[in-house]
């Protein structure tokens, strides 16, 4: 009985997850490989075409949930992938290898991702994310992305990464890579809330706590996967880039859409804990990025940390 769906649960969790890994790999790098080959600055891939790569997973949970009426599990979802994407992903990254920045990004990319996590506390406050709210979310990723295109190009033309030639072949190859990893990503992500729901109901633990852990480590192990991949080839910009740009996405994006297709209801108990400590990691990140001109060992210890006291107060005040 229940031992055995329990078991048939926990196999699609694995499935799902090894899924998430999976497609997050080729997409990378077939995406990775196109913007080499078109010239395209490594950060501004890892900002836009990586974030989206790795968004995907939040975007589609986010929206099964929320067609579901598992409001929780979609909201939770999206803030407990932010929190996780600068304490769990940068974290570990920079235990593995101190992170080095391009200067640029403090002036316009991080406040940008404070921005919008502040936009996107402040529309949940009355408890709704309405069409207005979704809408005004949405029209800031499509600035961000037109911001982007606009810095994209490589100007240091001795970039020796441009040497990746693009032959018919190796589009149609990277293209073939992209889509089966975002198929993978898809596929993936059911799987994962699929079983996360059913499992943490058996256990009795709310939907928010299961948003924003379970599933939110769930969806965030595409950029966990990419960011350490990244930084064991010491591509520190795909790296940062990819938490930043997942963090733009998973508000403006996910949030964005959510709201324009169906409102959805927020719960207030969120802005005692989870809000407030989405916006403190973030500025953490940003002052650390500002003083150091990147994130040392020491910050990644202090965002792995942070990683566990945010789940353990959230089981806590979820329970």
């Amino acid at each position: 009985g229940t031992t055995q769906t329990m078991f048939t649960y926990i196999l699609i969790l694995l499935a799902g997850v090894a899924l998430l890994y999976y497609g997050s790999e080729w997409l990378v790098d077939g995406s990775s490989y196109l913007a080499y080959s078109f010239a395209i600055r490594p950060l501004i891939v890892g900002l836009t075409i990586v974030a989206f790569a790795t968004s995907a997973p939040e975007l589609l949970v986010s929206l099964i949930a929320a067609a579901k009426d598992s409001a929780g599990i979609s909201v939770g979802n999206i803030l407990g992938s932010n929190v996780i994407n600068i304490a769990l992903v940068l974290g570990l990254s920079a235990m593995i290898n101190p992170l080095q920045v391009e200067k640029g990004i403090n002036r316009f990319e991080v406040p940008y991702m404070i921005g919008a996590s502040v936009l996107f506390w402040v529309f949940s406050l009355d408890g709704v994310i309405g069409r207005i709210d979704g809408a005004i979310l949405f029209s800031g990723l499509i600035f961000f992305i037109i911001y982007s295109i606009i810095h994209a190009r490589d100007n240091s033309q001795d970039n020796d990464k441009v040497s990746a030639k693009l032959t018919p072949k190796t589009l149609s190859y990277n293209i073939f890579f992209i889509i089966t990893g975002l198929i993978a990503l898809a596929l993936g992500a059911h799987c994962v809330v699929k079983s996360a729901v059913f499992i943490a109901r058996i256990f009795g633990l709310s939907e928010i706590f299961i948003g924003i852990s379970i599933v939110a480590v769930g969806t965030s192990l595409p950029e966990l996967a990419t960011s350490v991949a990244a930084q064991v080839k010491n591509e520190s910009d795909i790296s940062i880039g990819n938490v930043v740009g997942s963090n733009i996405f998973n508000v403006c994006m996910v949030m964005g859409l959510i709201g324009m297709l169906k409102p959805i209801k927020v719960d207030t108990g969120l802005s005692r804990f989870e809000f407030p400590f989405m916006l403190l990691i973030s500025f953490l990140f940003y002052i650390f990025l500002i003083r150091k001109k990147g994130l040392t060992r020491v910050h990644g210890v202090v965002f792995t940390v942070g990683f566990f006291i945010y789940i353990g107060v959230a089981f806590l005040l979820n329970s």
